[in-house]
């Protein structure tokens, strides 16, 4: 099985799949009467420092622009973990997305249960519309990464 995993299916499948989570995730909270500006502030505070958390939750374009440079810097990162993983799978498209849904799973509980000791903003976070996110995160980086890296279907 392979091993090794080339850049470019990394690159696009995790650019992807970081926007259609952002994407998504904004749509969610927007439809459920939430601001979309709360995620993207929460990703900016990582950087920026907990004085950009909301409220309010409003557009602001400098946060929004450190929110999608750390965004897309972690989704880069998780491609790598993921490609480092999917290397050992079985070589069908289902069984991409799958591993790929379980895997959004699982950074969901990372970001979320995990990494609040370090931003404890996160706590936030928790609740269907992340996890629904993530996995949808995981859906698009499993499927996209399978077409890109030419594996053949099964």
């Amino acid at each position: 099985m392979k091993t090794s995993v080339s850049f470019k299916p990394i690159f696009i499948s995790g650019l992807l799949a970081a926007i259609v989570f952002l994407m998504a995730e904004m749509i969610m909270l927007a439809m459920s009467g939430q601001s979309p500006f709360g995620p993207p502030r929460m990703m900016a505070a990582m950087v920026l420092g907990k004085d950009v958390l909301p409220p309010p939750a409003t557009f602001d374009i400098v946060i929004m622009m450190v929110a999608m440079i750390v965004h897309v810097m972690l989704s880069f990162g998780f491609a790598v973990v993921f490609g480092l993983i999917y290397g050992r799978l079985t070589r069908s498209l289902g069984m991409a997305m799958l591993a790929g849904g379980v895997f959004g799973l699982a950074m969901y509980f990372l970001n979320f249960y995990v990494m609040t000791s370090v931003f404890p903003w996160f706590e936030m976070g928790r609740g269907a519309i992340n996890i629904i996110g993530h996995i949808l995160f995981g859906l698009v980086l499993g499927g996209a990464f399978h077409k890109l890296s030419g594996a053949e279907t099964a």
